[in-house]
């Protein structure tokens, strides 16, 4: 079963850790308009386990590129969020997260061996 995004935010404004990676964080300072090193200094910071970075938070707990229920870096978001919530999501998430199921495409039917 796969789910459609409807880009509510809702997932957005949890508290967690958005991992990212050199090249996710290089399209995002593309999409802005700023230099890695600023977008480094800016927008994340040391993940807890200190194997990497990850997205800052606002005060609130949101994302902070969450513009109302706008991302501010949708074209080039990362990975974490644009699999959401079909490749992982967290035990909350059914009852904020407004995806709707998608159409999974059916398997094909087995075929039958005509007899001769």
């Amino acid at each position: 079963m796969t789910y459609e995004c409807q880009r509510c935010g809702a997932c957005c404004r949890w508290t967690g850790q958005v991992k990212v990676s050199e090249m996710e964080i290089a399209a995002m300072a593309i999409q802005l308009g700023v230099g890695m090193d600023e977008f480094i200094e800016r927008y994340t910071r040391l993940r807890p386990d200190r194997l990497g970075l990850m997205l800052t938070e606002k005060d609130n707990g949101e994302c902070v590129f969450l513009n109302d229920a706008d991302c501010l870096v949708q074209r080039v978001k990362p990975q974490q969020c644009r699999t959401f919530p079909n490749d992982w999501n967290v035990p909350e998430y059914a009852e904020q997260c407004r995806a709707v199921r998608g159409q999974s495409p059916e398997p094909d039917a087995p075929q039958i061996p005509s007899g001769s």
